[in-house]
């Protein structure tokens, strides 16, 4: 039996958002593989040591092990569970999250060597860290963050008052004052507007976000985090998905939002150009730029061929990252 040891930040049940480890994690335990995961540790000097300690204690059995990287703290976590694979001799796999990692590449070359040189394969959900990397001489390969896509219904929107919906953790890299801002001023234009914000506290960003809400005088709906199932139900309320990101790669949220019909507006960073089609299946800005994105809710208000046709093919490619299509993708590299 193939043995998984999957090493990522496996906090969902401690109220942040579900994360790769979560979701396709169970996906490799319904295929057969045997999954050990590290670490659900919330302290994080305990979260490394476990990890370590996973890998050192599975090191006989483990055929991979899995190591989500992300460009900030984690990537220091990813750094030393490499080397103590290599140390072992073990087969490791880079699964590569970081919006910011091409900048990684660059300013950290030494660093980024010692975990990417020597992998087994480094795989990335986007074609766009694929680029980076590939300039920089390292090997990888696409393998797309995957959806359920029979979990999303697929729901017409009619934007008569515009409901905006943003949906991540609340981290300053995803700019969600921006989102404040940018409802303060279709209200000064005179647009029956609202919105929601929904996801879990991560840095600090959501009492701030909350705290510029309230001098703002503005009604903003915060959720706090959701299960996918509450806020896919939430989704069916609102008519427009906003994703104001500052830093980006292929954002599940995003794939989840097209699935369900909502158009999506999003700042043109990171992958984001390579996932969304401008004028096709959403609409991309520059980002922090707030005329940006009310200019193209005014567009999608007014103009609902466009709405209807961004919509429809944005569900066509959302059906592309169904777990059924993404799955031979790993079993292609999991021998």
């Amino acid at each position: 039996m193939t043995h998984l040891v999957y090493i990522g930040n496996k906090l969902a049940h401690k109220g942040n958002t579900a994360s790769t480890i979560d979701t396709l994690g169970l996906h490799f335990e319904d295929l057969g593989y045997k999954v050990t995961y590290a670490s659900s540790k919330s302290n994080i000097f305990l979260r490394l040591l476990d990890m370590l300690l996973t890998v050192f204690k599975q090191r006989k059995t483990a055929s991979y092990v899995l190591i989500d990287t992300y460009s900030t703290l984690n990537f220091y976590f990813a750094i030393a569970v490499s080397l103590l694979c290599r140390l072992l001799k073990l087969k490791y796999i880079p699964v590569l999250h970081g919006g910011n990692l091409p900048n990684r590449l660059t300013n950290n070359p030494k660093l980024s060597q010692l975990i990417f040189k020597y992998s087994y394969i480094n795989v990335s959900p986007s074609e766009y860290i694929k680029h980076h990397f590939e300039t920089k001489g390292y090997t990888c390969k696409v393998i797309p963050n995957s959806i359920d896509i029979s979990q999303y219904e697929f729901n017409t929107r009619v934007i008569d008052e515009i409901k905006l919906l943003w949906v991540r953790s609340f981290s300053k890299i995803y700019n969600p004052t921006l989102a404040i801002d940018i409802l303060e001023t279709l209200k000064a234009k005179g647009y029956n507007a609202s919105l929601c914000m929904v996801g879990p506290e991560k840095d600090g960003s959501l009492e701030t976000t909350k705290a510029y809400a309230k001098t703002t005088g503005l009604d903003v709906t915060f959720t706090g985090g959701l299960t996918k199932c509450e806020w896919i139900l939430l989704s069916k309320d609102y008519n427009i998905f906003i994703n104001t990101t500052d830093f980006d790669n292929m954002p599940v949220s995003v794939i989840e939002a097209m699935a369900l019909g909502l158009p999506v507006i999003s700042s043109d960073v990171g992958g984001l150009s390579f996932l969304i089609h401008h004028q096709k299946d959403g609409l991309l800005v520059k980002s922090r730029q707030v005329e940006g994105f009310v200019s193209a809710i005014q567009q999608l208000k007014e103009d609902s061929l466009l709405l209807s046709s961004i919509t429809k093919q944005a569900r066509v490619k959302a059906e592309s990252y169904d777990w059924s299509t993404v799955q031979k993708i790993w079993l292609s590299v999991l021998k």
